[in-house]
């Protein structure tokens, strides 16, 4: 592994007894009945497994914590703080993510002329066992078109109408960029002109590699490092309409959706972990590294924008994932949903110290005891 974990203390945890984790117990519940009634999560290569989860999953489902000394005494009880501790000495990274709110209409017209679209039928999962010889082991998702697997078509080729007349259309936006954007966050809630709403949250990829718009316009001199935001990229693609599906279309990776029932509004959307993120308190991991479900504390000094000017110091969930999202202290922060989430969001890319809450139970796989 290019990284260590270095065993810390509650008590050296800066931040550790001003935060509140309360609202991380409901979320550790959700958990506890995704992985019993229906599969458990699968297991990174760090090795933390459903198993050693289910005993803070079931004490959490019954606890009955009811104010924040409790919580981080369970927290307290049930995990052992491990710093990740990159091999090259650089910090961790963290970034953040929304769920937009987008205006739409259920059919297209002069106005609404973007679709969101649903999973294709001839869009499959690509593994081991059906990875044509010379495709790039990168991609998870590919097309199977006349009994042969190839590359699906990209964003440039669907956006030029590969997918019309397919009735996959879930509804119309009347800006690419909203569209691209909600590719971007992988959810959103789609409010329709009577005021109903329906969300949408990822149901699969075209499985071509991420590519990040604000490192485009940066290399190209089209907008400056030190300012770059969701905002700014926005504001730019807004600006020049003239250039913006080049500048898109350099992004190959293409979105799918389906439709899911905004069941609570205080929640966000159900992504990857098949649990419904907690606003501020949900984090989008590498998984090939981490397992769903399991708790982190995250530290940074630099990032102020979220917690009113004060450092942000936050025990978090990791419940979902992301193309971008690579590495053992590389980490996307869900700010909730709507205007507001997206403002916090957009200006979020700053270094941070990753803390991995493991199970009493499995700590002493990583070199240390329970203690």
């Amino acid at each position: 592994m290019d990284f260590g974990l270095q065993r810390v203390d509650f008590s050296g945890l800066s931040g550790w007894r001003e935060d509140n984790p309360l609202p991380l117990l409901a979320a550790l519940g959700r958990c506890h009945h995704q992985v019993t009634a229906v599969k458990p999560h699968k297991t990174g290569s760090l090795g933390i497994t459903t198993a050693d989860l289910m005993p803070a999953y079931e004490a959490a489902a019954t606890a009955g914590v009811a104010d924040e000394n409790a919580a981080r005494a369970f927290f307290e009880e049930h995990f052992v703080p491990f710093k990740i501790v990159r091999k090259d000495g650089r910090p961790g990274f963290v970034t953040a993510f929304y769920e937009p709110e987008v205006l739409v209409s259920a059919t297209p017209d002069e106005i609404y002329r973007f679709p969101f679209y649903r999973r294709p039928d001839d869009l499959i999962e690509i593994d081991d066992g059906n990875r044509p010889v010379g495709m790039d082991p990168y991609f998870a998702f590919g097309q199977s078109k006349a009994g042969v697997i190839g590359e699906y078509p990209d964003r440039k080729a669907i956006e030029q109408g590969y997918l019309a007349g397919r009735g996959l259309e879930i509804a119309y936006a009347k800006s690419k960029v909203d569209v691209f954007f909600t590719h971007v966050q992988g959810a959103a809630r789609l409010v329709f002109p009577d005021g109903s709403m329906k969300r949408i949250t990822y149901a699969a990829k075209t499985g071509h590699y991420f590519s990040a718009t604000g490192k485009l316009l940066i290399e190209r001199g089209k907008i400056d490092a030190d300012t770059v935001s969701m905002q700014s990229i926005r504001q730019w693609l807004d600006d020049h309409p003239e250039e913006a599906d080049e500048v898109l279309w350099h992004n190959r990776s293409f979105i799918f959706f389906r439709e899911a029932e905004v069941d609570d509004s205080g929640l966000g959307p159900v992504a990857a972990a098949k649990v419904a993120l907690e606003p501020g308190r949900s984090l989008a991991v590498d998984r090939l590294i981490h397992t769903f479900g399991v708790p982190f504390f995250i530290a940074s000094d630099s990032l102020t924008s979220i917690e009113g000017g004060r450092p942000f110091r936050r025990l978090m969930l990791a419940l979902d994932t992301g193309s971008a999202i690579v590495g053992p202290a590389r980490g996307d922060i869900f700010t909730g949903s709507g205007d507001e989430a997206g403002r916090l969001a957009g200006a979020v890319r700053n270094d941070a110290d990753f803390f991995i809450f493991i199970p009493k139970a499995a700590a002493a796989r990583y070199g240390h005891g329970q203690g």
